[in-house]
């Protein structure tokens, strides 16, 4: 067999498409029907539902959706986080068990990582799961969890041996969240969302079956997942632009973008709004202050830079690098970005940047900027804590100095919540 080509892959797949796509299906039906096709996701193996293409032909096949106005397979944690999981360090039964209800929407998922007393510490972790016959039985709290509240299967890392150093008594479970013993209760943020719930497990039961990977080996388990975490915005962000068409398929897609992005509709403000900050400045007379001027230009020198660090990481990704410290770069860029858009923010609007709803700019939307931002200094890794990995691993730095290193984990001083 001749190796794909571009120009072979895009002829195959407008082809296909051409043959089977219809906006008429219902998109459960549609999906099936693409994630049987390995055309959903193309860079996984022929045979778990992929087409075995490189990443560089990833892209093609992407770009023929677009043309062609097609659907997608579904997005969210399920695809970007456990799916990439499964398929590295899970065993047949559970890439032939759990991966196409992802790819058709049947199935949703939630990431059970940060407690209260474990957040950047990830591997400080005390949430235990004990092995009972056949099942591991799973008490703990977990905090900080998206669509906890209606997904049907949790990545969870609990802690299995206390007499070994931190990171090595994790194990990585896929648990099922309809159960007795699992409650998920909602947060109320300051900027007045909802998005995230605390999980809590008392007696939860988890067949041996669903352990993933290793026992007591989840710490390398859990980086797979973490090294694909901050692609999640970007299949976030194609879900809405590809939801406009009419047909049965678009209405019911419509209707799942409409819940799967509910808990993420602040994120945008959570970002700072750098793009509105320019079209403000102009259209409230600041831009002639001459250090209004200076923050808007400070700011979009910002954006640029962190685009091009973006650029950098996909091209990376594109040629079958692994994830490297761009990722750890662009976060930190991303808070200094945020905080950056939220001080021009304030600056232009003045006092009235305090005002929420119809009374405040933008019908409030300036005070939920910066009643956001400073939540993207803490998700998906604090500052410190990325500072501290462009030290080690891009500046060659010293290590933090650490007081655990090969102590038994049950002998370590725990931040415990009370």
């Amino acid at each position: 067999m001749s190796e794909p080509t571009e120009k072979s892959v895009r002829a195959e797949v407008t082809t296909w498409l051409e043959e089977n796509w219809s906006p008429e299906l219902s998109l459960l039906e549609w999906r099936r029907k693409l994630a049987d096709s390995g055309w959903g996701c193309p860079t996984w193996p022929r045979a778990w539902w992929g087409r075995g293409l490189p990443e560089s032909l990833g892209d093609v096949v992407s770009d023929a959706f677009q043309r062609a106005g097609a659907i997608g397979v579904a997005q969210g944690g399920g695809t970007v986080l456990a799916a990439v999981t499964i398929l590295e360090h899970g065993t047949d039964d559970q890439k032939s068990e759990l991966l196409r209800p992802i790819l058709t929407g049947e199935d949703t998922w939630c990431q059970l990582f940060s407690e209260p007393g474990s957040g950047s510490d990830l591997a400080g972790l005390t949430t235990r799961a004990d092995l009972d016959g056949d099942e591991w039985i799973v008490n703990g709290q977990k905090v900080w969890t998206t669509s906890a509240h209606h997904a049907r299967f949790g990545m969870l890392l609990a802690r299995t041996n206390w007499d070994v150093p931190k990171h090595q008594g994790i194990t990585y479970f896929v648990v099922e969240m309809n159960q007795p013993g699992v409650e998920a209760r909602g947060l109320r943020q300051m900027n007045g969302h909802a998005s995230f719930n605390e999980v809590f497990f008392t007696d939860a039961r988890i067949p041996r079956a669903n352990v993933l990977g290793e026992v007591g080996k989840g710490w390398g388990v859990a980086l797979t997942t973490l090294a694909h975490e901050r692609r999640l915005a970007d299949g976030m962000r194609s879900m809405v632009r590809g939801s406009q068409g009419k047909g049965r398929a678009f209405d019911e897609y419509r209707e799942e973008v409409a819940s799967v992005m509910e808990p993420y509709r602040w994120y945008p403000q959570r970002a700072g709004r750098a793009d509105l900050v320019l079209e403000r400045a102009r259209e409230t007379g600041r831009i002639e202050d001459p250090v209004v001027r200076q923050a808007v230009a400070k700011l979009l020198t910002m954006m640029r830079t962190s685009a091009w660090t973006a650029r950098r990481a996909k091209a990376a990704r594109v040629l079958g690098r692994p994830p490297g410290p761009e990722g750890s770069l662009g976060k930190l860029a991303a808070s200094e970005l945020a905080r950056a858009a939220a001080d021009a923010h304030a600056s232009i609007a003045g006092s009235d940047a305090m005002l929420s709803g119809v009374d405040g700019p933008l019908n409030g939307l300036i005070a939920e900027v910066l009643l956001s931002v400073p939540a993207v200094s803490i998700a998906g890794g604090t500052d410190e804590i990325q500072r501290n990995i462009i030290g080690e691993r891009v500046l060659g730095l010293p290590k933090e100095p650490a007081i655990d290193v090969g102590k038994a984990y049950r002998d370590v001083p725990k931040n415990l919540a009370s």
